[in-house]
């Protein structure tokens, strides 16, 4: 895995790790592209979707690129992660009105291709993660996205 450069404690947007799995001989690298919270307008609101009050929807860009064998990918093992401890998964609904192009809930793979797209989440309004979490049991430890303040 790729760490972060000197001096800072998590990886910046674009820089990519590589995920090796000796299970069936496969490779990829995944990278976090960017993060947006609120500035779309679904017609289900997240306080709407998961009975909540100052919640809104925040997108995670993700790309993962196949490098050997076939990979099999899934927007799951992606959280984020706030300085207070607290955790939010990715949402397990999806509206047809939800920024474009949606990661793929699971995907395979194939040497040579990539998948990319945005990952929806259900955050608190008046906070922002500090971090985007990759983590994959393939990984001795979960790889770490910076998310800027704003």
């Amino acid at each position: 895995m790729n760490s972060a450069s000197s001096g800072t404690k998590y990886l910046a947007f674009g820089q990519a790790v590589e995920v090796n799995n000796p299970a069936n001989n496969s490779a990829a690298t995944t990278t976090v592209l960017g993060y947006q919270q609120g500035g779309y307008s679904p017609r289900t609101s997240a306080d709407e979707a998961f009975n909540t009050k100052g919640y809104v929807w925040a997108t995670v860009e993700i790309k993962v690129c196949t490098t050997k064998g076939t990979v099999e990918t899934s927007r799951f093992p992606w959280v984020l992660a706030y300085a207070d401890g607290t955790r939010v998964e990715p949402s397990g609904v999806t509206f047809g009105d939800f920024p474009k192009p949606e990661y793929p809930y699971e995907a395979k793979v194939k040497m040579g291709d990539c998948v990319r797209g945005k990952t929806v989440f259900p955050v608190p309004g008046n906070q922002r993660p500090e971090r985007i979490v990759y983590t994959t049991e393939l990984l001795p430890t979960p790889a770490e996205w910076g998310v800027p303040t704003r």
